[in-house]
C-alpha cells in the first residue's frame, strides 16, 4: 500500500513544468515531499533586520532591508553616446550596516519607482565590491508592504516570522515559500516513521505538526518544536537503515579463524623487534574475538597517523592464513599499494617467502596485485591467487576484476575507506565462498558521532596511542606573502635536514604539466584575471627549488600521473636515501613511510583540508629524529583559511583536528560522497552538536530492530527507509 502518494506527487504537476524544472536542477527537488523537506535556513522576524554588515562574499545572498536613499544617474557611455544611459543607485541600511545595490539600463524602472526611501523589502543577489564597497548588482526583490495591484504579499503568506531559504540565483527564497505554502496542505498526509512509544516518550510533536512548524511558525518555539522532532527523524531513520545492515550481518554465514598456537603469527611475533603498545595488544584481542566467529567480522580500525595500524592489519591477516585462510589488503593507489607489498615483506623478513628456497617451515607468499603489471608477473599473481599459494594479497582495484579467483578469501582488509565506493568493497568481499571478514582502515580520526553516522554498520576500534620511539613533530605556518623572508628560511631548514643526513618533502597542490601561462619564482605563480594566482605546481617549484634555494641537492617530482614503474623507482630511490627532496603531490598523503625524512614544507597549504594535511605532516618524524612541518601561505592573518593552518600548527591531536574540520564544513562534505545515504539525508542534524541525539538514536533503532528486523508492524517507518535509501543507496545499506 502506497502510504504518501500526495508526497510522491511531481512537483511538474503541481507547480508547473517551468518551476519544476528549476528546482530539479538547482535544488535536486522532484516531489511534494522533497520540497516539504526543503527546510528554511533562517528567519527573519518583522522589525528585526538582517546584519548587512556579516554578509559573505560572492554568495548568493537574501537579506531584509529598508530604503534609505535612491539616486538615478545618467551618462554617456558607448551605447549611449547621447548620455542616455541610466544607472540606479539605492542604499539600503538595517541598523548594522548600509548596502548599495545598482540596476542598470532598461532594468532602472520598476526599481526607480517602487525603491522609494523607507520602503521596506527582501533583496536576493550575489555580494560584490565595487569601489571598495560591498554592493548587490541587480538583485531581485519583493516589497513587504501592501501591493497595490492587490496580489498576495510577503507579510500576508509569513506569519510573524519570515521564512529565508537555501536558494539560488535562479530561484529566490520568496519564490521557494510560495511554493512551499502551494504544497504544505499536503504536510497533513505526511506518514510517521517514529513509533508512537519514542515520540511520545520525547514529548515530540507529531510530523505533519513539524512540517507545518517549520515552514510557517509563529513564534521561536514553533521552530524549536520542529527542529527537535525533524533532527530525531533524521538521526532515527538513518540509524535504522544501519541497525537492519548490522542485523543482516549477524545472519549471514562466516568461517572462524583462529591463528594456530605455534604458526605463522607466533613466527612473526618472536620476531617483531620490539613490544607492542596498550592500544595495538588491545585492538588486536578485538579483531581476533571477531575472526573467531561464525559471522563475519565487520571492523572499523582508526588511528592517529602513525599509531601502528598496519602492524595491527597484518597481524590480523597473518592468523587468517594460520587458520588456512587467504587475506587481501586492498590500496586506494598504486604507490599505496607496493609502498605496503614493501613494508610487509620488509616486516615479515623470510616469513614471506613461502614456497621459495630460504622460506621458513611457517612462510606464505606475499603477492601484489595492481592494474599496470607486466602480462606474465600478472599471470603468475593470479595462479599464486587462485591455487592458495599466496597468503597475503595486496592490490589496488584491480583485485576486484572478474578474473581474480581466490582459493579461499578469508579476510578483507581495505585501507582509507573514503577512497572506495561501497561497491568495489562488495565486489570483493563476493569473491570468498562465504562471506569473509571485513577489516577497514582509516587514518583520518573520525569524531565518535561521524563514526556512528558514516560507519555505523561497523564496530569501532580506536589506536590512539603512538609506539614508543616516535618524535614529536613541529609544525610552524609561513606567512609568504607577510613575510617573504620567512620562505628564504624555509628553504635553509630544509638544507640544515639534508646537511644532517636527513632528506625532506615538499608538497604542492597541482601537477603543472597543464597550459599555465609564464612561469614566476616559487611562491609567485603568475595571477589569474581575477587576481587569485593558480595554485602551485610540482614541477614548476621542483625546477626553481632545484636552480634556485636548493640548487646542489638531489631534487625529484612524484605524481600521480606518472607510470607506475616511474613512480615505483621515484619511491624506492627516496626510500634508500639516495634523493634529498622529494617534490610531490598528495599521492605521499597516506602510507608512504620514510623514517629518515624529517622535513615537510606545504606549499599552498591553505589549499589542503584540515585533515589532508594532519595527514601529509604523518609522513615526517617517523624516526628517531623531530619532524619539521611548514606550512606556507598567502592568505592574511585574519582569513578563515589562516585560522585553520594555525589549529594544523598547534595541535598534534587527529581527533580535535578533524572536530575543527567538521565545525568548519558542511556536513556533507565531511559524511563523504561515497555514504551516499547519509550524506543527503541530513539537513537539520548536525553531527557534532547533536551527539546526544545521535547516540540515543542508534541505541533506540538497535532495539526497534531486534524487536522486528523486517518492521513490519511499523509502516511509516519502512516508508521514510524506503525514501532514504533510493536504489543507488540501497547498495550500500542493504549490501555489506
Amino acid at each position: 500500500m502506497d502510504l504518501v502518494p500526495a508526497l510522491r506527487e511531481p512537483l511538474k504537476k503541481v507547480l508547473g513544468p517551468a518551476t519544476a524544472k528549476v528546482m530539479a536542477e538547482h535544488l535536486g527537488l522532484h516531489t511534494v515531499g522533497d520540497l516539504l523537506h526543503h527546510y528554511p535556513r533562517r528567519y527573519e522576524e518583522r522589525g528585526q533586520l538582517t546584519h548587512l554588515a556579516d554578509l559573505p562574499m560572492d554568495e548568493h545572498v537574501t537579506v531584509v532591508a529598508q530604503v534609505a536613499d535612491a539616486r538615478l544617474h545618467t551618462f554617456a557611455s558607448a551605447k549611449a553616446p547621447r548620455g542616455k544611459g541610466q544607472r540606479l543607485e539605492v542604499t539600503i541600511t538595517d541598523g548594522s550596516g548600509r548596502l548599495q545595490l545598482v540596476f542598470f539600463g532598461n532594468g532602472v524602472h520598476k526599481p526607480h519607482k517602487e525603491l522609494l526611501p523607507g520602503t521596506r523589502a527582501m533583496f536576493a543577489g550575489k555580494v560584490s565590491v565595487f569601489n571598495r564597497r560591498l554592493q548587490l548588482a541587480h538583485p531581485a526583490y519583493e516589497l513587504l508592504r501592501g501591493d497595490p495591484e492587490g496580489e498576495e504579499t510577503v507579510e500576508s503568506w509569513a506569519g510573524a516570522l519570515i521564512p529565508l531559504y537555501p536558494a539560488t540565483a535562479k530561484l529566490e527564497s520568496w519564490k521557494l515559500a510560495k511554493a512551499i505554502q502551494t504544497v504544505l496542505p499536503s504536510a497533513q498526509e505526511a506518514v510517521d516513521p517514529l513509533p508512537d512509544s519514542l515520540r511520545e516518550g520525547r514529548g515530540l510533536v507529531s510530523l505533519p505538526e513539524a512540517l507545518l512548524k517549520i515552514h510557517r511558525p509563529h513564534t521561536k518555539a514553533d521552530i524549536e518544536d520542529a527542529r527537535a522532532r525533524l533532527k530525531w527523524d533524521e538521526a532515527f531513520v538513518l540509524q535504522v537503515a544501519l541497525a537492519r545492515r548490522r542485523h543482516a550481518e549477524t545472519q549471514l554465514p562466516a568461517v572462524p579463524r583462529k591463528p594456530k598456537p605455534d604458526g605463522l603469527l607466533t613466527a612473526f611475533d618472536d620476531r617483531l623487534p620490539f613490544t607492542l603498545t596498550d592500544g595495538q595488544q588491545k585492538v588486536s584481542r578485538e579483531i581476533f574475538d571477531d575472526l573467531a566467529t561464525d559471522h563475519p567480522m565487520h571492523r572499523l580500525l582508526q588511528g592517529e597517523v602513525g599509531s601502528g595500524k598496519t602492524l595491527v592489519a597484518l597481524r590480523a591477516m597473518l592468523a587468517v592464513v594460520d587458520a588456512g585462510g587467504q587475506a587481501v589488503m586492498l590500496a586506494p593507489t598504486e604507490v599505496l599499494a607496493q609502498q605496503h607489498h614493501r613494508s610487509v615483506v620488509e616486516m615479515m623478513g623470510d616469513l614471506a617467502e613461502g614456497g621459495m628456497l630460504g622460506g621458513t617451515e611457517h612462510a606464505t607468499k606475499v603477492v601484489l596485485l595492481t592494474g599496470s603489471m607486466g602480462a606474465a608477473a600478472r599471470r603468475h599473481a593470479l595462479l599464486d591467487l587462485a591455487t592458495g599459494e599466496a597468503g597475503v594479497v595486496i592490490g589496488t582495484h584491480a583485485l576486484i576484476e572478474d578474473k581474480v579467483q581466490f582459493h579461499d578469501l578469508g579476510l578483507v582488509v581495505v585501507d582509507e575507506q573514503h577512497r572506495f565506493g561501497v561497491e568495489q568493497r562488495d565486489a570483493l568481499r563476493g569473491k570468498g565462498k562465504q562471506p569473509p571478514h571485513l577489516l577497514v582502515m582509516t587514518a583520518t580520526p573520525i569524531p565518535r558521532t561521524v563514526a556512528m553516522t558514516v560507519f555505523g554498520d561497523l564496530e569501532t576500534s580506536v589506536l590512539d596511542q603512538l609506539p614508543a620511539g616516535r618524535s614529536p613533530i613541529a609544525s610552524h605556518v609561513v606567512p609568504a606573502a607577510d613575510k617573504p623572508h620567512f620562505l628564504a628560511r624555509a628553504w635553509d631548514r630544509v638544507r640544515e635536514e639534508v646537511e644532517g643526513g636527513h632528506q625532506a618533502y615538499v608538497v604542492c597542490p597541482r601537477i603543472g604539466d597543464e597550459e599555465d601561462g609564464p612561469k614566476k619564482k616559487a611562491g609567485q605563480a603568475p595571477e589569474g584575471d581575477d587576481g587569485k594566482r593558480p595554485p602551485l605546481a610540482v614541477l614548476d617549484v621542483a625546477e626553481q627549488l632545484a636552480k634556485g634555494p636548493l640548487q646542489g641537492l638531489k631534487v625529484e617530482v612524484l605524481h600521480g600521473r606518472m607510470p607506475p614503474d616511474d613512480k615505483d623507482a621515484v619511491m624506492r630511490r627516496f626510500a634508500a636515501g639516495e634523493t634529498d627532496v622529494l617534490v610531490a603531490t598528495t599521492v605521499i598523503e597516506v602510507g608512504v613511510n620514510v623514517p629518515n625524512a624529517t622535513a615537510m614544507v606545504i606549499m599552498d597549504a591553505d589549499r589542503f583540508g584540515v585533515s589532508q594535511l594532519h595527514q601529509l605532516r604523518g609522513r615526517v618524524g617517523r624516526g628517531s629524529a623531530p619532524g619539521l612541518c611548514l606550512l606556507v601561505t598567502e592568505m592574511p592573518e585574519a582569513s578563515a583559511a589562516r585560522q585553520r593552518l594555525n589549529a594544523v600548527a598547534g595541535t598534534l591531536d587527529g581527533f580535535e583536528l578533524s572536530r575543527i574540520d567538521l565545525e568548519q564544513r558542511r556536513e556533507g562534505d565531511v559524511l563523504g560522497q561515497a555514504q551516499s545515504g547519509a550524506r543527503t539525508s541530513l539537513r537539520v542534524l548536525a553531527v557534532i552538536e547533536d551527539e546526544e541525539i545521535i547516540a540515543e538514536a542508534r541505541e533506540e533503532a538497535a532495539a526497534v530492530v531486534a524487536a522486528d528486523p523486517e518492521l513490519t508492524g511499523l509502516p511509516g517507518l519502512r516508508t521514510a527507509l524506503d525514501a532514504l535509501v533510493d536504489e543507488e543507496r540501497e547498495q550500500y545499506l542493504e549490501k555489506g
